[in-house]
């Protein structure tokens, strides 16, 4: 049974030709992006569980999770948390009796996470979870599976290429933020930025939102001439000439902590704010609301059978495929859209829009729908892909890879 893709040219202008454009990156300390890396996590090697134990992953979704703000009182020299930032991790999963118990395996998974990935003691959080066992008619569509998982969602999954230039110069810039190297030069920088860009015409600029560690600043003139340091290095390493702002609500005459974004744990979420499964990135890395853009929140879900995920890092694959192998093609949107029930490898329509210098022929529309083709039948490949390595999260694996790298 034939597969229904359907091509058609791109309906939008190419966005490298708009005039304005604007995107977004939440570092790995963000709220929003700390809470979809311990929701993933907690998937990731619930997932792994089952695959030793049942030979498959069976029912779960952990997508649903909440970072709640502690309380703190920063101070020159170093202050201190005063109550922690709790986390909630919540979803469906299959329990097995003294074998596989998803509360515990949560836990240990997102203690696991904010160790390797933060450096605020691990002593500061609360984690908690509220998971339990899924419905009856969810959990049978994974005792109906046989080769091919059945989606357990009716949903989509989009995606688009290549980068555009202010988007690569974004997550550059965020590369930049999270190397060793620059938290090695700069003990005072946190884990918790944000990055906006925009371009209007040729102009670009990138506001930079980056919490300081108060330990590491001793006055206000420290502080101003800690971000002026940082600015500059920022300003030499950009791969585009751009203007850079770094934390424009400090007062400019600041006499006191809380006149600057002074932090504790180098986390905005010890006081300042909450976090929410999807509020984040999304698979590629960015926020962007000039492309086609899904709001589902893939961190968290069943990574065989939830399209909200699977669809999406698909459609990411299929789009970077064609723009690597197609040299016509100077942009591509995908987008799939699924049936509860039906093949995952059979999306009710696969839609897929490219743009080409001399227009769609049918010699390069038949190259377009055999990598699509390709691509569905390999939705095995990309669960492989989502639980490979040591479980960096969905919403993170793609974003620090080179432009153009299919993971």
């Amino acid at each position: 049974m034939s597969r229904n893709i359907v091509i058609n040219a791109l309906s939008q202008t190419p966005m490298e030709q708009r005039a304005t454009e604007m995107c977004e990156h939440k570092g790995v300390g963000h709220p929003d992006t700390l809470i979809d890396g311990l929701c993933e996590i907690a998937s990731h090697d619930l997932s792994r569980a089952y695959q030793k134990l049942c030979g498959r992953v069976l029912h779960h979704n952990l997508d649903k999770g909440l970072l709640i703000s502690g309380t703190s009182v920063p101070r020159f020299g170093g202050g201190k948390l005063t109550s922690p930032m709790k986390v909630i991790i919540c979803g469906k999963a299959t329990a097995i009796e003294g074998q596989i118990d998803p509360a515990k395996i949560a836990v240990d998974a997102a203690t696991r996470f904010l160790r390797d990935h933060i450096r605020c003691p691990i002593e500061h959080f609360e984690i908690t979870t509220a998971i339990k066992q899924g419905s009856g008619n969810l959990t049978s569509l994974f005792d109906r599976q046989e080769q091919v998982p059945l989606a357990n969602d009716t949903s989509f999954g989009v995606a688009y290429a290549p980068y555009s230039k202010l988007e690569n110069a974004v997550l550059d810039l965020a590369r930049l933020m999270k190397s060793l190297e620059f938290r090695q030069l700069f003990p005072a920088a946190g884990d918790d930025y944000k990055i906006m860009g925009y371009r209007v015409d040729g102009q670009i600029k990138f506001i930079v939102a980056l919490a300081f560690i108060d330990k590491h600043i001793e006055s206000v003139r420290q502080y101003f001439s800690a971000k002026q340091a940082i600015h500059e290095y920022l300003s030499d390493h950009l791969s585009l000439p751009a203007e850079i702002q770094i934390n424009t609500s400090d007062h400019p005459a600041a006499e006191k902590e809380s006149d600057l974004y002074l932090t504790v744990s180098g986390l905005s979420a010890e006081m300042g704010d909450d976090g929410q499964v999807g509020r984040g990135n999304r698979v590629n890395g960015l926020i962007t609301p000039d492309r086609v853009m899904s709001l589902e929140a893939a961190a968290g879900k069943n990574p065989t059978a939830h399209v909200g995920k699977v669809y999406n890092v698909l459609a990411y694959l299929m789009a970077q495929d064609i723009v690597k192998n197609l040299e016509e093609v100077s942009e591509v949107k995908v987008q799939l859209l699924s049936a509860i029930g039906r093949p995952v490898d059979r999306p009710e329509v696969a839609a897929i829009e490219a743009h080409a210098a001399h227009g769609l022929n049918d010699s390069l529309t038949r190259k377009i729908n055999a990598i699509a083709e390709r691509w569905l039948s390999s939705t095995s490949k990309v669960t492989e892909i989502i639980l490979s390595g040591d479980g960096a999260p969905c919403c993170q694996f793609i974003n620090h890879q080179p432009q153009g790298a299919l993971i």
